[in-house]
């Protein structure tokens, strides 16, 4: 190839790549925004079957934080759903390239991505800026609105029906209420003692004043694919 044929191709591929991630991203956008409509009647549902059963403060509440960002409080647990701008591509051990789906067109494991946090409410009521959260979730779209998720009791075939599932607002609340669910029963567990024996000056300084000894559900304990 010439110089100017060479030239010539890398901008094909390069316009090609660029449509194909600006797509992804407005697909995620589009995603996140049914996403929010979902958590924001849950809401609604929620309150309307517990409200007077449970203490104000452990009452569902929705709180929208931007255009990528947005939170769900329940009990003692925050959930944070979170769309990252970027487009990403998957290394290739990942089990979506054994797909016969990708295989047939490449550029679709360009994926966007909505991780699904865990975290204690009481950590950012007392501005516990050490405490631990967990992901329990990570939601993919790509170009076609096809997507798949990983995380905690979702679906055991991560992969399996990428070529089949679209985003619809019934497979986002299946999703959610599978994250929210298992953040319920994901209860907080003592620290192990010899973790915990000793603070520093410091420590019990900050505790006094901002209750910022660090807090996690599995303080001291391995967060593992079948943690429960």
């Amino acid at each position: 190839m010439t110089e100017k044929e060479v030239r010539a191709s890398f901008l094909e591929a390069l316009v090609i790549k660029s449509t194909v991630k600006q797509t992804v991203y407005d697909n995620t956008r589009q995603t996140f925004t049914i996403l929010k409509k979902v958590l924001n009647r849950l809401e609604k549902e929620y309150l309307a079957k517990v409200k007077g059963k449970l203490p104000v403060a452990a009452l569902p509440e929705y709180r929208d934080r931007g255009p990528f960002e947005v939170e769900f409080k329940v009990g003692g647990d925050l959930l944070i759903f979170s769309m990252h701008s970027n487009v990403f591509e998957f290394d290739d051990k990942h089990p979506v390239w054994k797909t016969k789906y990708i295989d047939e067109d490449s550029m679709r494991s360009y994926c966007g991505v909505i991780n699904i946090y865990n975290f204690l409410a009481d950590s950012f009521k007392y501005n516990r800026v050490n405490d631990l959260g967990y992901l329990v979730a990570r939601i993919f779209v790509n170009k076609d609105k096809h997507f798949f998720v990983e995380g905690k009791r979702q679906s055991d075939e991560v992969v399996k029906d990428f070529a089949n599932d679209t985003i619809s607002p019934g497979f986002i609340r299946q999703i959610v209420e599978t994250a929210i669910q298992y953040s319920i029963e994901f209860d907080l567990l003592m620290p192990v003692y010899d973790q915990v024996k000793m603070a520093t000056v410091d420590q019990m300084r900050q505790k006094i004043s901002h209750s910022k000894m660090v807090t996690g559900k599995r303080l001291g304990f391995a967060f593992n694919s079948d943690d429960i």
